[in-house]
This record gives C-alpha cells, sequence and structure tokens, in this order.
C-alpha cells in the first residue's frame, strides 16, 4: 500500500480517514507478523510508517489551510 502524495492529494478527506484506518491495521498486522517470525520482509514496515505519514500530513495540512481560511 504504497501511495504517492499526489494521490493522497486527490482524495477526499473521508478518503484519506479511512485509508489511515486501514494502513495502521496493516502496520499492526505486519509488526504481530514481525515479532511470531512469520514476516519475512521486513522493509514493508518502513514503507507502511511512511505512508501514515504521508496521509497524516496532507489531513494536517487541510486542516490547517480550513482553519485559516475561517480566520480571515
Amino acid at each position: 500500500m504504497n501511495l504517492k502524495t499526489s494521490e493522497i492529494r486527490a482524495m477526499s478527506v473521508d478518503e484519506i480517514k479511512a485509508r489511515l484506518d486501514d494502513a495502521r491495521h496493516e502496520l499492526m498486522i505486519m509488526r504481530f507478523q514481525q515479532a511470531t517470525g512469520e514476516l519475512t520482509d521486513t522493509s514493508q514496515i518502513k514503507f507502511a510508517r511512511r505512508t501514515i505519514a504521508r496521509l497524516l500530513t496532507i489531513l494536517n495540512e487541510r486542516a490547517r489551510s480550513e482553519q485559516m481560511e475561517g480566520e480571515a
């Protein structure tokens, strides 16, 4: 689930929140798999964490822009 920033920016806020929930769930599963030795490609954890960070960053950008528009 490696999303590009441009793909995330094209999504609505609700879609981003849904993807964020999915990415967090996927990361949790990968962590369990790593602990039990089932996960062979541990680099996937890094990609999941970065995807979560991208999603959160864009959500925060949108929240800040809405707040700035409300103040103006």
